[in-house]
């Protein structure tokens, strides 16, 4: 089902969560904030829309951490029902795509639900004190990704490492939704 992000309610404080990885290793989001701006991206592996921008995302994630910004990313599908999201092909998908950031597993759903995420990709912005300043899209290339594009979550981001505030334009991701139980 195509879904749409609904606007972030700008202001709203992160809720902490630990995480594994695919490998097990433990992320707690409270150990990620603090002193830069964190990027949390609900991704799948199966979404068409999300294998469309992962290579788009994988760079530009790079740029981001190459300025100090924390980037994660979070898989928060029944991958029990979807078994092309598990995580031994969440560890697949991340090394395909590069992603040089951690890619985690919300098994019990209880992350997205938490943020109030709805489809895959849905990127959240947040500042260093881990207040939401961005929800929108990728960039405005879409699905095609061919040709130019404005690099919207790029310069979103910068701004609230700079400002603290995100910009005041934002447009919704669309998706797949996410696959709860």
């Amino acid at each position: 089902m195509l879904l749409q992000t609904p606007p972030g309610e700008i202001g709203w404080q992160a809720a902490d969560f630990t995480l594994p990885d695919p490998d097990g290793s433990r992320y707690r989001l409270a150990d990620m904030l603090g002193k830069s701006p964190l990027l949390i991206a609900f991704i799948c592996n199966h979404c068409p829309y999300v294998q469309a921008i992962a290579a788009r995302l994988a760079e530009d994630a790079d740029t981001l951490r190459g300025e100090g910004i924390k980037v994660l990313a979070v898989m928060s599908n029944d991958y029990h029902s979807v078994p092309a999201d598990s995580p031994e092909n969440m560890k697949r998908f991340a090394d395909f795509y590069g992603f040089g950031f951690p890619y985690l597993v919300d098994e019990d759903q209880s992350v997205a639900r938490n943020y109030g995420a709805v489809c895959t990709p849905d990127f959240f912005g947040f500042n260093a004190e881990g207040h939401l300043h961005y929800r929108g899209r990728l960039d405005d290339a879409g699905r095609m990704g061919a040709g130019q594009r404005n690099r919207e979550l790029v310069d979103a981001m910068r701004q609230i490492a700079k400002t603290g505030t995100g910009p005041a334009a934002q447009y919704p991701s669309i998706g797949c939704s996410i696959k709860w139980r």
